[in-house]
């Protein structure tokens, strides 16, 4: 089971970085809990850029996703196809090795289909020839 909560905190004062918190809580055997952190204020197109994987006060890992169009900043962080697609090759692995299950192949399915729809788009702006700018 996972549930998801995101914080709405007040905005902060002058100079200081708002940190938005999305708690994952995994409930497994162990029962152990990630924590996921947005780490700054979103952007103009309304999602925050930076974000950090910890296991108490443990960092696991940071993520920084694009910020602003690449025509205009150049590449600077990942997209969200990126993680689709880690996450794709890791339940490929699974699904080819001794932890394939009905669950795993599903989670495939859709995360499969998740990159497509996001390809699909990219293909869109292309052929409207506003990929990697700010336009709509």
């Amino acid at each position: 089971m996972i549930e998801t909560e995101r914080l709405v905190i007040e905005p902060p004062p002058m100079g200081k970085v708002q940190v938005y918190d999305i708690e994952r809580v995994i409930a497994n055997e162990g029962d152990f809990q990630n924590r996921i952190s947005a780490i700054d204020v979103p952007g103009s197109g309304g999602a925050c850029h930076r974000y950090q994987v910890s296991k108490g006060r443990n960092p696991l890992c940071s993520i920084k996703f694009q910020e602003g169009g690449i025509q205009d900043f150049g590449v600077n962080g990942c997209q969200n196809e990126d993680l689709l697609a880690i996450v794709i090759d890791r339940l490929e692995c699974f699904q080819a090795g001794p932890y394939s299950c009905e669950e795993n192949r599903e989670a495939l399915r859709l995360t499969a289909e998740a990159l497509s729809w996001l390809r699909y788009r990219t293909s869109d702006r292309v052929s409207r020839g506003v990929e990697g700018t700010s336009k709509k």
